[in-house]
């Protein structure tokens, strides 16, 4: 589904990203971990087309995601708060990007009712703006809207930083049952060894744009990336 090139990005004489080849399945749940500098969201922002790789190229059902549109009708994400429209409500927001992919009011309702207890009562109803609610409930309001429009491929960045431990946990069941009950892809970057372990079957390491592990997850894969982790 989505494929990777001779992709590099460099940034003056230093190279933060090299991935000679990578191919990441339809359905696949592919966890990205490595320590701050590695080259995640420098590799998110290139797939995305924010940012452009010097070289190489990465496609999504085989075309290049580089100035073309056809990706983003079917790929959701959410990186950081510089996604979101900060000076409208949580319902406001909602609205917006449920008209941008062409959702009826129902679904858009529907879609309030069945976040709620992601929500936890500190989203919806508050009359607050955006940008007057703590960083976690800006992070739920923004990966909720990822998922909204129920995409072939969700990207998230350290998606459970920021978030209290009932939401950590509400996040992680949400993403399981989207895998069990969808064909989604997912991209899920993350500090957290044991949530991206519990939530995605296949890890890859990053270390100074290079990739050195790329395994799938069974019983033993937290306790290797805790003894690799530990000595770096």
């Amino acid at each position: 589904m989505i494929k990777v090139e001779d992709l590099t990005k460099v940034y003056g004489k230093e190279t933060v990203l090299n991935i000679p080849t990578l191919t990441i399945n339809k359905g696949e749940s592919f966890g990205l971990v490595g320590n701050n500098g590695a080259g995640k969201t420098t590799f998110f922002r290139i797939i995305l087309d924010l940012i452009r790789a010097n070289s190489g190229f990465v496609s999504s059902k085989d075309i290049a995601t580089a100035g073309s549109e056809h990706w983003k009708e079917y790929t959701g994400s959410y990186l950081d708060e510089g996604f979101l429209i900060d000076y409208l409500t949580p319902e406001e927001y909602f609205q917006f990007v449920g008209k941008i992919n062409q959702l009826s009011q129902q679904e858009i309702d529907e879609f309030m009712v069945t976040f709620s207890d992601f929500f936890n009562d500190e989203i919806l109803g508050k009359k607050k703006y955006i940008r007057d609610l703590s960083k976690g409930n800006q992070k739920k309001i923004g990966i909720s809207a990822a998922i909204m429009s129920k995409p072939e491929i969700l990207i998230l960045d350290e998606p459970f930083s920021s978030l209290d431990p009932t939401t950590q946990f509400r996040l992680k069941k949400l993403l399981k049952e989207l895998q069990e009950n969808t064909q989604m892809t997912m991209l899920i970057s993350s500090h957290d060894l044991n949530h991206v372990t519990e939530v995605c079957k296949r890890i890859v390491v990053l270390h100074q744009g290079d990739i050195v592990h790329d395994i799938l997850t069974n019983k033993d894969t937290l306790t290797e990336l805790e003894a690799y982790f530990a000595v770096q």
